[in-house]
């Protein structure tokens, strides 16, 4: 045989060792366990045939040779069949004729042979099943991972520069796609529509939801209408499709940073939270009505608020609040406005990231449950 100059020994021994194996076995797993069960097996049924003088024990080859046709190549385990009659022959006691040794062999040599065939094609048959789900399993993450593009499309890209108002967001999908959403659209040169929403439900239904409102909101708050004509219009497209069954709730609300007022419409989702400068108070601006899409009409009411300068306003999902800890506590409402009244002198950057990194310490390495989405505002008018 001739060797190519500078191959390592190790190398040759590697590939005579995967030459042994089927294809499956040959990539994973130690090289040298599969034939150490499988000789080691045979030579132990051999002793045992050996010093076993009053019995024959050559039905006892089947052990390794069924081990064999798992692990190894089909051209070994054939072979083998022939060194195990051999072995018996050996090894075996003493036959009562001479025809026997015929009949018993070729009897042996049947039985092993359809043994051997059986368990490899029930393992061709497993080792194909497993490529099948491994391709569709492949396949599955690259569509999840084009939905999770087209998803992040509907974010926004650049903040609006409104003098006045500081403003972060992020979404943090607890998988690959998720159903929260957040925007900020400038209406002018000093008002801004927020909006942050979250469809019930996970996974890739709840994130084809979140898209089709993501991209309803986007044009209906292009066209310039009312705040509650846009929920209604919303409501109604959203229920045509999902017919109650799915539903989003979500925060719209208008800043206006020249006359330093903002009003919004809490459509079954978390209290906003608005810190108060003045006071220091954080105050839960609660839902007005039902989540969109979950009835066929709904009633809303715009509430007003003033702004004053070094307020803050919080808009966030469940997966924030509802991140739990060890122990199954979660961080609930009390410890959000607790991090904001405590980090209010920081931007509205650096107060989402605390936020963010509070909700994280708080679980203990446990990890967030579901999407979690934080959208601040922070008002930095000049003077009182």
């Amino acid at each position: 045989m001739q060797v190519m100059a500078g191959t390592p020994p190790g190398a040759l021994t590697s590939l005579s060792s995967r030459s042994l194996l089927r294809g499956e076995e040959a990539v994973v797993g130690p090289l040298w366990l599969p034939m150490v069960l499988v000789f080691g097996s045979i030579g132990a049924v051999a002793y045992a045939d050996f010093i076993a003088t009053g019995v024959s024990l050559g039905y006892l080859y089947i052990l390794p040779l069924g081990i064999s046709a798992m692990f190894l190549r089909s051209q070994v385990s054939y072979g083998l069949i022939a060194v195990c009659v051999f072995l018996h022959d050996l090894f075996g006691p003493p036959y009562p004729s001479q025809e026997a040794p015929i009949t018993h062999n070729l009897t042996a040599l049947i039985a092993f042979a359809f043994v051997v065939y059986v368990i490899q094609r029930y393992v061709k048959q497993r080792e194909q099943l497993d490529k099948a789900v491994r391709q569709q399993r492949d396949q599955l993450l690259q569509e999840v991972e084009l939905a999770a593009r087209v998803q992040r499309t509907f974010l926004p890209i650049s903040r609006p520069s409104i003098p006045g108002l500081e403003i972060a967001g992020m979404m943090q999908p607890v998988g690959g796609v998720g159903g929260d959403y957040y925007d900020y659209v400038p209406v002018n040169e000093h008002t801004v529509q927020i909006v942050i929403a979250d469809v019930a439900g996970k996974g890739v239904p709840a994130a084809l939801l979140m898209s089709a409102t993501a991209a309803a909101v986007q044009l209906e708050v292009s066209e310039k209408r009312d705040m509650l004509e846009v929920v209604n219009r919303l409501n109604n497209g959203i229920h045509s499709v999902s017919d109650g069954n799915r539903y989003v709730t979500l925060v719209l609300a208008e800043i206006d940073a020249l006359n330093r007022s903002f009003r919004y419409v809490n459509c079954g989702h978390n209290p906003a939270l608005f810190f108060q400068a003045q006071t220091r108070d954080v105050v839960p601006m609660n839902s007005s009505c039902f989540p969109v899409g979950m009835f066929d009409s709904i009633s809303c009411e715009i509430n007003r608020a003033d702004l004053a300068a070094g307020d803050i306003l919080v808009l966030y999902t469940d997966g924030i609040t509802e991140a739990e800890n060890s122990q199954g506590e979660e961080f609930g409402l009390e410890r959000l406005s607790a991090v904001i009244r405590r980090d209010s002198s920081l931007s509205a950057e650096e107060l989402m990231d605390n936020i963010f990194q509070s909700a994280e310490d708080f679980c203990q390495g446990v990890g967030f449950k579901d999407d979690a989405t934080a959208l601040v505002v922070k008002c930095s008018f000049a003077g009182n």
